[in-house]
């Protein structure tokens, strides 16, 4: 990898990197804050549905508007008013005045700068990149979310518990602080040698997005498919805290270690994807990926009694999704022109992830009013009690048989219609 030919990118990865382990602490500080002060699971758990609703609802409309702007100043300004939510943040803790609605209004305010700096930042990784390290480059991106994903409960609970949520919130403005000096004085974001039609109305060039995906089935399709994937494993995410920490050899630390093995394996799922040759049928590496996840930890989790063959379904489960991702992202920058990007990638934000607070939502009320009280009434000799157990949280456990099955059924159907293309990179 020639390096001088990246370093552009690689200053953007490295930093914005290390500027989002910092938002990360700070978020998981917030709900450690929200639930030790509320003790409800339901007000911790609309600090996501009020980030992820503006990012499901604008996406559209983001992506249109950032096809127009300059990537790199829509990228400052949009990390300029999240750290400004920080900042208010702080200053209501030191004046002891943070309540749960400010935090669900700037989670909100959070979510809607995502959603219009995603699209920006996927168009700017675009155009810095060359075609030929696209894979490599997308490796890279899954080992930082990887890596994020171990480092930010460990230390966010650290200085939580140590030296407060106020000290948690100076760490992420110093990772901000970084990371836009970084891109506002060093790094120089190329526009698009395709002239922009700035006298488009806004909702034709959002309409535009969807019309590229309807005209490109492989897309759309890969879309759909996404979208059905994490409505299962959104449930899977609302489930897990459920089961582990309910079974008699689970809890905070068991539930604190399945979450590791999840990181590791996808940080070393990363690396590995970093070094591999690139693939004769990148659709058919996505579609053996997600089957492999699909088939393996849902059903370790239904069926395991032990924290072993918890975190053994975790690595299975999650190991090959980096290269998944990797594949993924390929086709989309190689058949997304570079000045319908931000539409096409902000219209598949809303197709593909609208499913993860409805999974949510969902996952909680069948742990809550369906499969635990259903477990519950079993008598201890019936079949299910011998699959799932006795104890509370076996209801979870049914619930990830089920999961699994849906998961499993879900990759079949998308792989049949799938399997006529055959696309790979040139």
């Amino acid at each position: 990898m020639k390096i001088k030919q990246l370093k552009p990118y690689l200053m953007l990865w490295s930093t914005q990197a290390f500027s989002s382990l910092g938002s990360g602490m700070t978020s998981y500080a917030l709900v450690l804050w929200l639930y030790l002060r509320s003790g409800s699971a339901l007000e911790t758990a609309l600090l996501s549905v009020c980030s992820y609703a503006p990012y499901v609802i604008m996406s559209i409309f983001a992506g249109a508007l950032s096809d127009r702007w300059n990537k790199k100043h829509t990228m400052l300004v949009c990390d300029l008013l999240a750290a400004l939510s920080s900042v208010i943040v702080f200053v209501l803790i030191k004046t002891d005045s943070l309540c749960g609605w400010h935090l669900y209004a700037l989670n909100a305010i959070n979510g809607l700068m995502n959603t219009i700096q995603q699209p920006a930042s996927e168009v700017a990784a675009t155009l810095l990149i060359p075609k030929d390290y696209y894979q490599k480059t997308s490796g890279l991106r899954s080992f930082s979310q990887s890596l994020n994903s171990i480092l930010t409960p460990i230390l966010a609970t650290a200085l939580f518990a140590f030296a407060g949520i106020d000290c948690v919130i100076v760490v992420d403005l110093i990772t901000f602080a970084f990371a836009f000096i970084t891109l506002l004085l060093f790094i120089h974001i190329p526009e698009s040698d395709v002239p922009k039609q700035v006298e488009e109305k806004l909702l034709t060039a959002a309409r535009k997005g969807l019309t590229w995906l309807k005209d490109n089935p492989l897309i759309l399709t890969l879309i759909l498919y996404l979208a059905c994937i994490n409505l299962v494993a959104s449930i899977y995410d609302a489930a897990l805290p459920a089961m582990v920490l309910s079974k008699q050899n689970g809890g905070e630390t068991v539930l604190g270690l399945v979450n590791t093995c999840v990181g590791i394996a996808t940080l070393a799922g990363s690396v590995f994807v970093t070094f591999l040759p690139v693939p004769k049928n990148r659709v058919k590496v996505i579609s053996v990926t997600l089957l492999l996840s699909m088939s393996s930890e849902n059903f370790l989790l239904a069926f395991g009694r032990t924290p072993l063959l918890w975190c053994i379904g975790a690595v299975l489960g999650w190991l090959s999704i980096p290269l998944m991702n990797a594949n993924l992202d390929v086709i989309y920058r190689s058949s997304i022109p570079v000045d319908m990007q931000g539409r096409v990638y902000s219209c598949r934000n809303t197709l593909q992830f609208f499913t993860i607070p409805i999974g949510f939502l969902l996952g909680g009320v069948l742990v809550d009013k369906v499969f635990e009280p259903l477990m519950a009434a079993q008598p201890e000799n019936s079949l299910f009690v011998s699959l799932f157990g006795e104890s509370k949280g076996s209801g979870a456990a049914m619930l990830f048989f089920i999961i699994g099955i849906v998961g499993v059924l879900v990759c079949l159907i998308f792989n049949l219609r799938l399997r006529k293309y055959k696309w790979c990179e040139i």
